[in-house]
Order: structure tokens, then sequence, then C-alpha cells
């Protein structure tokens, strides 16, 4: 027999170990493969997508346009929520942009009540003094130094519709108007208000400041989860207590801006508006958002955006509201 020389042996040596390794890598790839196999099979999937869990107590129109359209006229867009049974009862053009005047306090409110702690209180600054806006833009009547908590603020804001409390409230909550704003937009991008951006807290006229009757809807949704703010729009007079620069205290009322609340629109008879957020601007039009209930204590959202007058807005409001009926 023919020695192997010790060239070969080396290579054969070589050789050897190298099958050897790769034979190993691969048995230990193979059972790593398995291992994986096995907890992919057993926790894919395990709550890693949350969409359907945001999304199950919502109503989410399938279309834009409603296939009836019930005495509705001369508005941008509308929509019927049934908070009960999450489904939607009507919607029209709830995806078109719109202006959204003061219905953007709605979520000036929320980020107060999610990020400001109640019973502070807040001073007012020159921004927020009601002397700072024009005659025809409401106004609660802070002056500058004047001091009242967040919650009689709240109040102001939503009943009185008052834009020197929104600036008032952003500032105190926020540090400036401009970061509470990116906590305006943060929340909406939370709350899957995709088509919507707030370049200001109170809803005067701005191209930049736009958002849809859907995404109004998912914002008011969340703020009436809080009862802090149910509890302010159901309110019919709220006395709101300051304390001046002077330290002279002061009493100013806050009443809501909405004729149902006041008894000046008569309620429809498929259900009561409980209270709401109303907006009107040139650009905006006349804007009603609503909180209803049923005489078997369902709940509902009912959204007017773009009326061209306000008995436009209460009648076609009524209109919507009426729709339960014809479920």
């Amino acid at each position: 027999m023919k020695c192997i020389s010790r060239k070969y042996r080396r290579q054969f040596y070589i050789f050897f170990i190298i099958i050897s390794f790769a034979g190993f890598t691969l048995s230990g790839c193979k059972m790593e493969l398995i291992e994986v196999t096995s907890y992919e099979t057993a926790h894919y999937n395990q709550g890693l997508y949350r969409g359907e869990l945001f999304s199950v107590d919502l109503c989410v129109p399938t279309t834009g346009d409603a296939a009836d359209n019930p005495g509705i006229n001369s508005i941008t867009s509308a929509g019927m929520f049934d908070l009960t049974n999450h489904e939607v009862v009507y919607s029209e053009k709830v995806y078109e942009m719109v202006y959204p005047a003061s219905t953007t306090k709605i979520m000036t409110a929320l980020v107060a009540l999610e990020s400001g702690k109640l019973d502070e209180l807040v001073t007012i600054s020159e921004n927020a003094d009601a002397g700072k806006f024009a005659a025809d833009e409401a106004t609660c009547g802070l002056k500058s130094g004047d001091q009242v908590t967040l919650r009689d603020l709240l109040y102001a804001l939503t009943l009185n519709s008052g834009n020197d409390a929104a600036i008032a409230i952003a500032e105190h909550v926020g540090g400036s108007v401009q970061d509470f704003c990116q906590m305006m937009n943060q929340k909406a991008a939370e709350l899957l208000a995709t088509h919507t951006h707030f370049s200001n807290p109170h809803g005067l006229h701005d191209d930049d400041h736009y958002t849809t009757a859907y995404d109004l809807y998912l914002i008011f949704n969340a703020a009436i989860a809080h009862s802090e703010y149910r509890e302010i729009i159901e309110t019919e007079s709220y006395n709101m207590i300051l304390t001046g620069a002077d330290n002279t205290e002061r009493t100013i009322k806050c009443e809501p801006t909405n004729l149902y609340s006041l008894g000046k629109a008569a309620q429809p008879s498929a259900a009561t508006v409980l209270g709401g957020k109303t907006g009107t601007t040139r650009e905006a039009g006349y804007c009603l958002v609503a909180y209803d209930e049923d005489g078997t204590q369902a709940s509902y959202i009912s959204i007017i955006m773009g009326a061209d007058s306000k008995p436009l807005l209460y009648s076609n409001m009524t209109s919507l509201i009426e729709t339960i009926d014809s479920e």
C-alpha cells in the first residue's frame, strides 16, 4: 500500500474538519429553525396588531356619502353615530376637509383634561386678555393678571366658547400656544384623526387649521369618555370665579352657545341633545357637534358642518337626529 504523503494527509484533515463543522452548524441551524418555528406558531400575531382592538368600539362608515338624505341641505358634511351599538346611522361627506371653527375647542378641552390639573390656579397673561380679540370674536372677559382655576376655564372655553380661555389653557398646559398645538396634533394622531391639523387652540380661521366630520367624531368621542367633560357640556349655567390683579374677586356667568341647551331650539323627538360644541366662522359656516340620548338611554354623536345659516344648522341637526326613528 502506498503511503499518503504528509501534504495530502494535511489536506484530508482540513477537509474532514470543514465537513464536520458544516454538519454541526447545519444541524444547529435546523434545531434553531425548529425552535423559532415553534415559537412563532405559538406567539405570532398575539396582540402584535392592535388596529382591531382600537376600532372595536368605534363607528366606521363604509362610505363617505349617505344613501338617503333626510331633509339635510346646504351643508358641507354630516354624521350620526350610535355609540351604544357602534353603528353609523348616517354619513354624508364625513371624510371631506372642513374648517372646524370653535369645534376646535373640543380637542383643547381633551388635551387639558388629560395633561392638566383641574384645580390648579392659572394666571392670565396679556396674550389671553379678552381685549386682544376683535369685537366679533367670542371671549369670556378674562383680564391680564386674573387668577382662575383650570376647571373654570374649561367651562368658559366650552360653554361661552371663549377664545381668551383657549389661549389661557394652552399657555398653562403647554407652556406656549405653539407647544400646546403640538400636543393637540399628537393627540389627533393617537386617535387616528389623520385628516386633522391644528394651528391654534380656539379655531379662528387659518388655512392650515382643518379637520373632517369623522375626525371630529373621533375627538369628541374621546372627550366624552371623561365624566368631567360630559358634566361641562350638559351644564345649563356656570359661575366662573376669578381674582383680579388687584385681589378683587368677580364672577362671570358661563352659558352654552348651542340653542338646544338654551331652550331656543325645540328638541328633536327621537333623542334629546344633552350638550355639545358650536363653531362659526365665515370660512367654516355654522357647525355643531352634539351629544344625544334617546328614550332607551342609547347615546349618539351627531355632527353638522358648514351649514349656510344658524336656522339651517338647527333644522338640519333636528332632521339628522330624527334618522334614529328610521333605523
